[in-house]
């Protein structure tokens, strides 16, 4: 999948998002996929063949390369862009599972006509996040931070911190003792690689947030629900009991009536 197939299938999830969800794909898509196809594949283009070590001993520099970057930062961050927005393809898929099923309802309904401008408004037509959707999307949440967070700390692991240095000394076989290597372009890989990951932390913090704005608001229509719950039991006894008091005062007037009535006769 290309990126702007891949663009083209989180804009559809995009139009059932929260305004949180739709400046995260904005964040996604400028600051993280276009740079890193644009720039950050130039800077890194010559890693290996500018990886330079004081030794002509055949396969050190190689060995050393292999040690010290076991993976390249650029497909070590198109796995992370991959695992990050595959969760919101789920969206995508629940999505279109709902809609065809709205779709076969339509069918069942009509006899199997359905007219072409109710289809295009089904197309349209923006799903609220409850019910089922609701959990998707809000999981869909949870595994992007996961999904974040994780590859955030293995880059930090693996490469020993976001900084890139300048010299790094080798002493893995076949070198013969000692070798210095030097890394190409250590500042502006550097700061790509800053420029990366706090990308990364924004889009976790816009991920928090719009998790927070959905389980607030789910709560608060249980509490509306529980609210209007109670308000129908409450009528509902003020009826019976205003039943009830009524019942009395008819039953005190029929005894009072029958008791006139009888001194009459006496």
């Amino acid at each position: 999948m290309s990126w702007g197939a891949l663009y083209t299938q989180l804009g559809g999830v995009n139009k059932h998002s929260t305004s949180l969800g739709k400046i995260w794909l904005s964040v996604f898509f400028i600051f993280r996929i276009c740079i890193l196809v644009i720039a950050a594949e130039k800077v890194w283009g010559d890693e290996q063949s500018s990886f330079i070590c004081n030794t002509q001993q055949p396969g050190c520099k190689n060995v050393c390369y292999d040690y010290f970057f076991p993976v390249s930062h650029i497909r070590f961050w198109c796995l992370q862009l991959i695992f990050v927005s595959t969760p919101a393809l789920l969206v995508a898929m629940h999505v279109a599972y709902s809609k065809r099923n709205v779709k076969k309802g339509l069918l069942a309904k009509r006899g199997g006509k359905v007219k072409g401008d109710d289809l295009e408004s089904l197309k349209k037509r923006r799903l609220p996040i409850t019910g089922p959707l609701w959990w998707t999307y809000t999981s869909s949440l949870f595994f992007r931070i996961l999904f974040e967070a994780g590859f955030m700390y293995a880059l930090y692991y693996v490469y020993d911190g976001f900084q890139m240095p300048h010299l790094v000394k080798c002493e893995q076989w076949p070198c013969p003792n000692k070798v210095d290597c030097f890394i190409s372009r250590p500042t502006e890989k550097t700061l790509f690689t800053i420029f990366m990951v706090g990308s990364s932390a924004i889009c976790i913090l816009l991920n928090v947030a719009e998790l927070a704005y959905l389980i607030v608001k789910a709560l608060l229509r249980c509490l509306a629900r529980f609210k209007g719950r109670r308000a129908t039991v409450y009528q509902d006894k003020m009826s019976t009991e205003k039943a009830r008091i009524q019942n009395e005062k008819n039953a005190k007037l029929m005894s009072s009536a029958l008791d006139s009535s009888s001194n009459k006769t006496v």
